[in-house]
């Protein structure tokens, strides 16, 4: 932020206190506005970013404390989960071992199949006419660009391109937004 800017904003705070608020009736007032936009923007820039380094820094040094915990964790985690396979060798019915501590359990699930190329599945399925395996959906981005809108009656519909009414699609009211750019 430069001196301008500071100056700019010694102001802002008084302005907006006033009774009478304060309103752009001219080109000169818009360009004040603006500079006072100008001012607070720039002042936000620089807050985040001395947040972000501060995150940053506190991102580093939360890693480095955990990681010496996160292999600790890992350590006991594996030595229990061996201790627990032998138990389990010795008595296939010890499936949860308890201390005051805490427990180390065991579950146990089936084979089952999973997918691991959507592609072929896909096409298997196709070719053995399993089409009761096959969800269809609509493109809505492609379709979107073959529609048009048109007034019949007095009231907008949507149409195709070979002039059908579309059943299921409404005409979204034209909006006008502002947005405001400050360099």
């Amino acid at each position: 932020m430069n001196a301008l800017q500071q100056t700019e904003l010694m102001d802002v705070e008084e302005i907006q206190s006033q009774d009478k608020p304060f309103e752009i009736t001219d080109l000169e007032s818009l360009n004040w506005a603006f500079r006072k936009l100008s001012a607070l923007k720039s002042k936000e820039k620089e807050i985040k970013q001395v947040a972000d380094v501060e995150r940053e820094r506190i991102a580093e040094w939360e890693r480095g404390e955990l990681s010496t915990i996160s292999n600790s964790l890992e350590f006991f985690e594996n030595m229990i989960a061996v201790y627990h396979a032998k138990q389990l060798e010795q008595d296939p019915k010890a499936k949860t071992i308890s201390t005051p501590y805490g427990k180390s359990k065991t579950r146990r699930s089936g084979e089952a199949p999973e997918k691991a190329d959507e592609e072929q599945i896909l096409q298997y399925v196709i070719e053995n006419e399993m089409d009761e395996f096959i969800k269809n959906s609509v493109k809505w981005g492609d379709l979107k660009k073959s529609l048009k809108i048109v007034e019949i009656s007095g009231e907008k519909v949507v149409i195709s391109q070979d002039g059908q009414i579309v059943p299921g699609v409404s005409v979204k009211p034209e909006t006008i937004t502002f947005s405001v750019e400050v360099d």
